[in-house]
């Protein structure tokens, strides 16, 4: 596993970031984003420190798959901590095995520092060699569109 690190600056307030990247008040916030990595990417679950949540999306055939995790930490408008504990396939939980031994209890953690109307948002994860070319091209894109909803949000 490898520490790596993506950061983008978006013209809004930290809370505002916040709220937009978690989809706190509005789902398809969180969607919107998340979207560069599955089309059909939502969530099932709760934000709160020690809760339970599903990160997922359909397939080409419809069918549910993603991460079983859980929220590690969260200090709002701060600082968000995810472990990833395994994957969902249909309604079952992986959470032990050849298909999740390698990653499971990665940490995604999330960020946000606010100066003078500009939010540093900084996603820090752990990834296993397999992934880090296809993380590091799609996160910066699915910064890139936060940036723009949050943008859009403060300007509306």
């Amino acid at each position: 596993m490898k520490k790596i690190e993506f950061k983008e600056q978006i013209k809004a307030s930290k809370k505002t970031v916040y709220e937009t990247m978690l989809g706190l008040n509005d789902i398809t916030t969180y969607e919107q984003w998340t979207a560069e990595f599955n089309p059909t990417s939502t969530y099932e679950g709760s934000w709160n420190k020690g809760d339970k949540i599903y990160f997922i999306g359909t397939d080409e055939n419809g069918k549910r798959g993603g991460m079983v995790s859980e929220i590690a930490d969260n200090t709002p408008f701060e600082f968000v901590s995810i472990r990833h504990n395994g994957i969902l396939d249909g309604e079952n939980e992986i959470t032990s095995g050849e298909q999740v031994d390698g990653w499971a209890g990665s940490l995604e953690n999330y960020s946000f520092q606010e100066n003078d109307g500009i939010t540093t948002v900084k996603v820090e994860m752990d990834a296993n060699d397999d992934y880090i070319d296809y993380f590091s091209g799609t996160w910066p894109k699915a910064l890139k569109k936060l940036k723009n909803i949050a943008e859009n949000k403060t300007n509306s």
